[in-house]
């Protein structure tokens, strides 16, 4: 046998790992939505700051990690089941994916992508549990599968795939975890979805349930910065500055600006749903505030490559704040939009 796509696979290059896999599966079930529709259908923007103990700070632009997830609520906007599955038992999810293969369908996975081969993140010990890839296609013969990821397709050894899925790194162990999709019913989503989706995200940003999500996030980030120098050694620091610019960059999955170019362009195929054209200032505001999300992570990029980490923390305190006005105006706005 020889490694190859399973028949009629056809790869894209995405953004983000978890829409950008959704697409793949969506186009190979001949379902054409874009990934970021599938991102602002699920209501899958938002903000969040997290510094648990025994761990370093993490920031994140995504929404939709608890139930129901982000991807399950993109599913029902576009009349598609989507389930998701773990075991504790990696004879069990090789299994699974391996019938799944062979009944002709490719396999969405979580995995750690720091026990994936094509990743190089240098000197770097670097593990996220929470990427999303396509499994889409296997060799028996070299027990290798093909993993279709945002900007190419790889062969990885089944070995190294079970390290990757089974990986015990928090805070998101994979737990092996797959997903799998019933395409029935599937459909574009409605004007009414559309502003339902909209008007989730902007309840999560403007009245968050606690302080650490949403615009409150945002501030409380910008003043946690500051402390980090007094709560981690050096070695924490940079690395805490390195996931910080990760997350809010391109390179880390988010299409930039910590998924508000995502979102501006969702807002731009919103106005052609709804027939809203307000939308498309709102999308303006978007693209604006991810630039301005784009000069921190470069502040956070400097300070991770500095002499003095440290040195540069104040620096990204009044972006911040400016950020989060900028967002809280945006938010706002669009909340007007939908309700009115």
């Amino acid at each position: 046998m020889t490694l190859k796509p399973l028949e009629g696979f056809q790869h894209f290059a995405t953004h983000h790992c978890v829409t950008g896999s959704m697409r793949h599966i969506y186009a190979y079930n001949d379902h054409d939505i874009s990934e970021d529709m599938l991102l602002g259908i699920g209501a899958g923007v938002s903000f969040s700051y997290w510094h648990f103990k025994g761990q370093t700070p993490f920031m994140g632009g995504r929404g939709g990690f608890r139930p129901p997830y982000m991807e399950e609520v993109a599913g029902q906007r576009t009349g598609v089941v989507v389930q998701q599955h773990t075991t504790s038992s990696a004879r069990r999810a090789e299994r699974t994916l391996l019938e799944m293969l062979e009944a002709g369908q490719p396999v969405m996975i979580q995995c750690d992508m720091g026990f994936l081969p094509y990743f190089d993140f240098g000197d770097t010990d670097y593990h996220f549990g929470w990427h999303i890839v396509v499994v889409c296609g296997y060799d028996a013969e070299s027990r290798q599968v093909l993993i279709a990821d945002r900007d190419g397709v790889y062969p990885v050894s089944m070995d190294v795939l079970a390290k990757a899925r089974g990986s015990k790194y928090k805070p998101f162990p994979p737990m092996h975890k797959w997903y799998t999709f019933d395409f029935s019913n599937k459909r574009q989503p409605t004007a009414d979805e559309v502003r339902e989706a909209i008007a989730d995200q902007t309840q999560a940003m403007l009245e968050p349930p606690i302080s650490n999500v949403g615009v409150k996030g945002i501030r409380k980030a910008a003043k946690s910065a500051l402390k980090w120098p007094e709560q981690m050694d050096e070695d924490e620091l940079r690395f805490t500055l390195f996931n910080s610019f990760i997350f809010i960059d391109a390179t880390g999955g988010t299409g930039g600006g910590i998924f508000r170019y995502m979102f501006s362009r969702f807002l731009r195929e919103a106005t052609v749903i709804t027939g809203d054209t307000r939308l498309n200032q709102s999308a303006d505001a978007f693209q604006h505030i991810g630039d301005r999300w784009q000069e921190v992570a470069e502040i956070f990029k400097q300070g991770w490559e500095a002499d003095d980490p440290a040195a540069v923390l104040p620096e990204t305190t009044v972006p911040l704040i400016e950020i989060a006005n900028l967002e809280e105006a945006a938010w706002t706005r669009l909340r007007g939009l939908v309700r009115g």
